[in-house]
């Protein structure tokens, strides 16, 4: 599922014109171009290399990933986007335990790209259930929804899913998991008491 999420988005980058590559994304601070080149970096990721790199940015996540922005992007997005291309089949994975996590960097980084580029994909449903599921049980030191989900309750209106606790949200599983990890979603995509809790700015991590 990982290798079908990056291949389908090099197909869609492979349509862009490299002024669209310069627009921002939905991870803040960061164009089109800057996400693409996190996800060569993480595709190229160690457990080994993890640490190491962590290390290097004085176990800073936030710098860890600055870093690897750097490194991975090229001057144009054409280089870029080939580094991706070589990446894409690998399966080396940074140490988190569950392997789900490299889905929802997958999914997530997508719809940072997609979205405000006017871009749809329609995900593979499990991909984007077991993304969700994930964060539900991550803390939010790790980037995850744990703590969060403690004070609303998500149900997906597309999937079998329901999880947490509090104020009811509700809508599409791909809003559902683009909320839990900080990104914006459009006026109605979700209802209920508790978007406004869900929904708080400030909370968006690569």
């Amino acid at each position: 599922m990982v290798h079908a999420e990056r291949a389908a988005l090099i197909a869609d980058l492979e349509r862009l014109d490299d002024a669209r590559w310069d627009r921002p994304s939905l991870c803040d601070g960061w164009t089109v171009h800057d996400v693409v080149a996190h996800l060569v970096d993480t595709a190229r990721t160690t457990r080994l290399g993890f640490v190491l790199g962590l290390a290097r940015a004085r176990f800073d996540f936030d710098r860890q990933n600055a870093l690897g922005v750097e490194r991975e992007r090229a001057v144009s997005p054409g280089e870029t986007l080939e580094r991706l291309r070589r990446v894409a089949a690998r399966t080396s994975t940074p140490p988190a335990p569950p392997l789900d996590s490299r889905l929802v960097e997958e999914v997530v980084h997508g719809e940072d790209i997609r979205r405000p580029l006017g871009l749809s994909r329609a995900y593979p449903q499990e991909a984007v259930v077991r993304s969700l599921r994930l964060q539900a049980r991550t803390p939010a030191s790790f980037g995850g929804a744990k703590d969060l989900l403690t004070r609303v309750r998500l149900t997906a209106t597309d999937a079998d899913l329901a999880v947490g606790t509090g104020s009811e949200v509700e809508g599409p599983v791909l809003s559902l998991l683009l909320a839990v990890c900080g990104r914006p979603v459009e006026r109605g995509e979700l209802t209920g008491p508790g978007v406004g809790t869900l929904t708080t700015p400030g909370r968006v991590r690569a």
